[in-house]
C-alpha cells in the first residue's frame, strides 16, 4: 500500500490511476440509441493482425493502449482462439468501428477486457449501443460477477460511463508501466495530452 502524499514516477515510465468496477447481476435496461448504418458483427477467431489494427484505431493514439500491441505474437493468438474469449465490432460500409472483447476464462465471471470505439464514432451514441450489446452478451452465459477496470489514461468519460452502464467501483491502485513511445510500441506523437518523460 502507498502511503499519502506524492510518490515520483520512473524517467521513461506512464502512471495511471486504475478503477475496478463489477455488476453481480444485469442492471435494469437502457434504452438502446438508434445507430443508422452501424450493425453489431462477432468476429469468430479474429486474426492478430486485424485485431491489432483495430486495437490501435480504437485506443492507441488517443488513450495510449498498448498491452495488445506488445504482447508476443504466440500469445496474443492463444487469447484470440480461445473459446471462451468472445471478440465483436460495430461495422459501418465494410469498417470495423469497434472493439469489444469478452473473457469468460475463470469460471463463474466475464472480465470486460477491452471495450472502445473509434474516435469518429465518439459521441454518437455508438458507445452506449455497444454497452448494451456487451451485458446482454455477458450475462447469457451463467455468470457471477461482470467487471472492468479503466483507468486515467483512458477516455476521461469512461469511468462515468461504466457507472452509469451498472458497474460499481470496487477498488482503486495505480500502474506504472514503461511509456510506449519510448519503446517503439506507440509513435512519440499518441496521447499527447500525457507528457514522455526521458
Amino acid at each position: 500500500m502507498l502511503s499519502e502524499g506524492f510518490h515520483d514516477v520512473p524517467a521513461g515510465c506512464v502512471a495511471a490511476v486504475v478503477t475496478h468496477l463489477e455488476m453481480r447481476a444485469p442492471p435494469a435496461p437502457r434504452p438502446a440509441p438508434d445507430l443508422p448504418g452501424l450493425s453489431f458483427h462477432r468476429i469468430q477467431a479474429p486474426g492478430t493482425d486485424w485485431y491489432r489494427a483495430l486495437y490501435a484505431r480504437v485506443g492507441a493514439q488517443d488513450w495510449l493502449w498498448f498491452s495488445r500491441l506488445a504482447m508476443a505474437e504466440a500469445a496474443l493468438a492463444v487469447i484470440l482462439k480461445d473459446p471462451d474469449v468472445e471478440v465483436y465490432t460495430l461495422r459501418r460500409d465494410g469498417q470495423d468501428l469497434a472493439l469489444l472483447e469478452l473473457d469468460f476464462r475463470v469460471p463463474g465471471e466475464c472480465e470486460l477486457a477491452f471495450f472502445g470505439v473509434a474516435p469518429e464514432l465518439i459521441g454518437t451514441g455508438a458507445g452506449r449501443g455497444l454497452m448494451t450489446h456487451a451485458i446482454a452478451r455477458a450475462w447469457a452465459r451463467p455468470i457471477r460477477r461482470f467487471h472492468v477496470h479503466t483507468c486515467t489514461l483512458d477516455h476521461p468519460a469512461a469511468l462515468g460511463f461504466y457507472i452509469r452502464s451498472g458497474f460499481t467501483p470496487t477498488r482503486r491502485q495505480i500502474e506504472i508501466a514503461p511509456d510506449p513511445r519510448l519503446g517503439g510500441t506507440l509513435p512519440d506523437d499518441a496521447a499527447p495530452q500525457v507528457p514522455i518523460l526521458r
